[in-house]
């Protein structure tokens, strides 16, 4: 009979000055050995990121009989695929995407200055079949939300082209503004200039500017990254398209009214080196500043306590949790995420109930953004619309 080994890494590796750690602890990892084993592993180990300390809560957290070396991971049975929603008639295109005014501003920055902005992240499906995300924002639009920002393959894993999905998104729905995420680890700089130009003349022209998780945390490991730029470059990049020319100085003809969002993470390992880039995205020219999720609001004030006053509106990234498992995963496997241990206490006490506490915790997050940000940007786990619909009602 084959015997089956799994030898995972720590977590996912984050950059903390200058170099890759592995932050997932030896706790996490030994209540994962255990896991593993009872799901029928007999071979279990570690790889990057494993230290002395991780093999040793392995072998004290695993079940009597065990192997003899741990840690583990059996795939759970993959579900029975559900059959797709009804195909959406397309909207007729746009008949002019052309720059309408280039002196004037972005519609969308008028907005966020005007009342609390609500937009909410589609990811984009690992197929070629779009029905689900659409079907999602129809159920959106029927509440009123301001905007879809779409994610570009977090996580460095493979997803359709976030552009391609803007597109149809918008297509479907018109009513929406559009934040398209976009990063610079796929596209050398004449890609990037060609894709934003491309990207304007669908009529999407709001961009979230992001350097992109690194291969090595993804599907494919051993790809090349291009990132002839990072966030900051691009930032740049998109003010000389707004100013007429390429990054050459060549012109581009008529101007491009790119409205640019750039990320904040005030739970950053580096939080030095956080301060330092979010003040450079917004002396390249960033208009407004989306952050990471975070779980509670004393970590954006000592962040302001640090950075003083943000000179440009800021939407508060919330990321409902749905289970104490859940809650854990971010905080141990998920760069830039910190859940506090309190709230994962909280989870986990709650049991069968934890997705009603998840939800009641972003709703409190939620209130006490109003008055403080401009806005916020909610992110549906598992694509689970509904339940951020849940945090947006009263």
């Amino acid at each position: 009979r084959p015997r089956l080994a799994a030898m995972p890494n720590a977590g996912l590796p984050q950059m903390v000055a200058g170099r890759y750690v592995y932050v997932a602890t030896p706790e996490y990892f030994g209540a994962y050995a255990r896991r593993f084993v009872e799901a029928g592993v007999s071979v279990v180990g570690g790889c990057c990121g494993t230290t002395p300390e991780h093999v040793a809560r392995m072998r004290l957290d695993l079940p009597a009989g065990a192997p003899d070396v741990g840690a583990a991971g059996a795939t759970a049975p993959a579900a029975a695929p559900q059959a797709a929603p009804p195909r959406a008639p397309l909207a007729s295109p746009p008949e002019d995407a052309s720059t309408p005014d280039a002196t004037s501003e972005p519609a969308i920055l008028a907005k966020l200055r005007a009342g609390f902005y609500v937009s909410v992240e589609l990811d984009p499906p690992r197929g070629i079949n779009p029905q689900k995300i659409l079907t999602g924002a129809g159920l959106l639009a029927q509440h009123g939300i301001d905007a879809i920002n779409v994610a570009d393959s977090p996580m460095a894993r493979v997803r359709m082209s976030a552009q391609a999905l803007t597109y149809l998104v918008m297509r479907h729905y018109p009513q929406f503004d559009a934040i398209l995420h976009f990063t610079c680890r796929d596209r050398n700089l004449m890609g990037i200039q060609a894709d934003l130009l491309g990207a304007h003349a669908m009529g999407i022209t709001t961009i979230l500017a992001l350097t992109g998780d690194p291969p090595s945390t993804g599907d494919y490991p051993n790809v090349t990254a291009v990132y002839d730029v990072d966030s900051v470059g691009l930032i740049r990049i998109i003010k000389k398209l707004n100013a007429g020319t390429d990054l050459a100085g060549n012109p581009i003809g008529e101007r491009t009214r790119f409205a640019i969002a750039c990320a904040v993470n005030p739970t950053a390992d580096d939080l030095d080196l956080e301060l330092v880039r979010f003040r450079e995205k917004i002396d390249a020219g960033a208009d407004f500043a989306m952050t990471q999720p975070f779980y509670d609001m004393a970590v954006w004030d000592a962040f302001l306590a640090r950075f003083g006053p943000v000179p440009i509106p800021v939407l508060l990234g919330i990321l409902p949790l749905q289970s104490f498992r859940h809650a854990e995963f971010m905080h141990h496997e998920v760069p830039g995420i910190t859940v506090p241990q309190e709230l994962r206490d909280r989870l986990r006490n709650a049991g069968a109930d934890a997705q009603a506490a998840g939800v009641q915790h972003a709703r409190d997050l939620l209130q006490a953004a109003r008055g403080r940000f401009a806005g916020t940007y909610l992110m549906p786990s598992f694509g689970r619309y509904e339940n951020v619909l849940d945090v947006l009602r009263d």
